[in-house]
């Protein structure tokens, strides 16, 4: 599927705003593919859906978890991590994208998950910094991207779990597994 047919169908499903935010992640997941070695391909296809369900109804994103028989932990958690494998299953359904990587990138951009692949770390964050983005420590986690790559990364999911933990708000367990799961492979390092 070429650019300008994925982002005419997610155009449809999406606010001005988030429509400009996917913008910003596609072109930094593009950028940072090709310096890192990445299908550019698949991590501009990824970019561009990966808020796809971002506004479909609670309820029916509530139905599809129920119905695929994905993680039922997810309804314990904010309705907010639900778009993302949600979305995953839409794209490939409506959308018709099958490649798995491509999937798989868009339903791990919210929480994350132990072993990532360089897709789904790309797209996870790409989302972080893309350029639209303004909140405390973006900046920084956008200059260690530039320098490492992986230095990013960590940097981006121990801010977002710290945001979470300072504001009382519980941590999904996968987010939690791929921390620990990067920190312990720092440790053997």
């Amino acid at each position: 599927m070429k650019r300008e047919q994925a982002l005419a169908i997610v155009k449809e499903h999406l606010t001005e705003h988030r429509y400009v935010h996917t913008i910003g992640v596609m072109e930094t997941a593009v950028k940072l593919a090709g310096k890192y070695g990445v299908n550019p391909e698949k991590a501009e296809l990824a970019a561009i859906f990966h808020d796809y369900a971002k506004f479909r109804p609670k309820e029916e994103m509530k139905q599809i978890i129920v119905e695929q028989k994905m993680d039922p932990v997810l309804l314990e958690f904010h309705s907010e991590l639900w778009h993302a494998p949600v979305g995953a299953y839409l794209v490939e359904k409506e959308a018709g994208i099958h490649d798995q990587e491509i999937l798989q990138a868009i339903k791990y951009h919210t929480s994350g998950k132990p072993g990532m692949s360089m897709l789904e770390k790309i797209i996870y964050l790409a989302d972080y910094i893309e350029p639209n983005r303004a909140f405390p420590g973006v900046e920084e986690v956008r200059e260690l991207t530039n320098v490492d790559f992986h230095q990013g990364f960590i940097k981006s999911v121990k801010n977002t779990m710290g945001f979470l933990i300072q504001n009382n708000r519980p941590v999904f367990p996968l987010t939690f597994q791929m921390y620990n799961s990067i920190v312990m492979k720092m440790e053997d390092e």
